[in-house]
């Protein structure tokens, strides 16, 4: 089969691969029809991620059918369509008795493109089947439902249910890449009084205002007078970073109120300071997380429902086999107006261009988070 395999550091290709197999009993085998970029994966070329080997297959967001499964495979069987979680429970272990999944301590977790191989390819071999894999409904998009193997959980679970987003809250959002996004969409269930939207890129801050940001504020105009007006001095209740860098993570700090929450979703690949010279009489919460996915049930039934707004992240689609040019595009997002790129269907050039202009290796934080190009999520 073909697939997209990690080199080392910057370096990746499209390339021959032996067709994955069964290596347990509770295994299944994926045929992938759909798959997605995420910003972890861009971190990953970027050695961001040491614990990812030289020869893996990138990837854990996809779509596909199910070929072959395991004889302890209960909950899906060959031909089911299934969604392809970002995180693989083992459902044993006192993490996931929790329904901690993304702390699985039995040999599950966040491994897809991490320690085996992943999901960027035309099969997978997926671990723990029964919880990994998710059927879906005959009417269920499949452009839509790739954005709940990752980006929809992580912001919901990471972002919103960690910053307990209540009504009436003014809730700050700093970075409106794809989570980001989702994190503004999932917000808007609780009613929140206001949001307000900061980014680099005034095309992403438009996306945010459609997708129900009331304010929106650019990076480098400084967010945080934007902030106090709003909210007479006071702060914002709730502050969402899905940036991952010292500078977004400090300015977050600075927007939030005495006794308000940050919630960290960003992925940080470099040290952060911790101004407790500042901080420790503010009575902060600050949450940090691996999206576990326990949530993914709930949101495909709402995507269902129709009350997830996930098609409108989606700005470019490819063939599966042209990985290296959507990479290309992805990694360019300043210059292409990437959001999420799905692959697997005909390609399709930037959607709606003037709306949004406004198994290799052995076996965390979100596996999500944006293009680092633009330095936003």
């Amino acid at each position: 089969m073909k697939a997209l395999v990690f080199h080392g550091p910057g370096r990746s290709s499209w390339d021959e691969v032996p067709d994955p197999g069964l290596r347990d009993s509770a295994d299944a085998i994926v045929r992938v029809d759909t798959a997605s970029i995420c910003g972890t994966d861009l971190h990953i070329l970027k050695g961001d991620v040491p614990d990812v080997r030289p020869g893996t297959v990138l990837g854990h967001e996809a779509v596909g059918e199910v070929v072959e499964t395991g004889d302890d495979v209960r909950t899906v069987r060959p031909g089911d369509r299934v969604l392809v979680s970002c995180v693989s429970p083992c459902g044993r272990c006192r993490f996931c008795r929790e329904r901690a999944y993304g702390q699985c301590h039995g040999g599950g977790g966040w491994v897809l493109g991490r320690l085996i191989d992943g999901t960027q390819a035309e099969y997978v071999r997926v671990p723990f089947a029964d919880l990994s894999l998710h059927p879906l409904a005959g009417a269920a998009d499949t452009l839509e439902a790739v954005l709940l193997a990752d980006v929809f959980p992580t912001a919901y679970e990471v972002g919103v249910l960690n910053a307990a987003v209540r009504p009436g809250d003014t809730v700050a959002v700093v970075g409106t890449g794809p989570v980001g996004l989702a994190a503004i969409a999932t917000a808007e269930l609780f009613s929140p009084g206001r949001i307000i939207a900061v980014d680099l890129l005034p095309a992403r801050l438009e996306a945010a205002k459609r997708l129900g940001a009331d304010a929106v504020a650019q990076t480098t105009e400084g967010p945080e007078p934007l902030v106090d007006d709003l909210t007479g001095g006071l702060g914002a209740d709730v502050v969402i970073e899905a940036v991952g860098t010292p500078e977004s993570f400090e300015a977050c700090t600075r927007m939030a109120r005495p006794g308000g929450r940050i919630a960290n979703i960003g992925v940080h690949g470099r040290p952060v300071t911790l101004h407790l010279e500042d901080l420790w009489m503010r009575n902060l919460t600050i949450t940090t997380g691996l999206v576990d996915t326990r949530t993914t049930p709930t949101l495909l039934s709402m995507l269902a429902a129709g009350r997830l707004p996930a098609a409108s992240l989606i700005t470019h689609t490819f063939e599966l086999d042209q990985m290296e040019e959507a990479y290309d595009v992805f990694s360019r997002a300043a210059d292409t107006g990437a959001l999420k790129i799905v692959l697997g269907v005909p390609t399709r050039p930037l959607v709606a261009r003037e709306e949004t202009n406004g198994e290799t290796g052995q076996g965390g934080r979100s596996p999500c988070t944006g293009p680092r190009t633009s330095s936003v999520m």
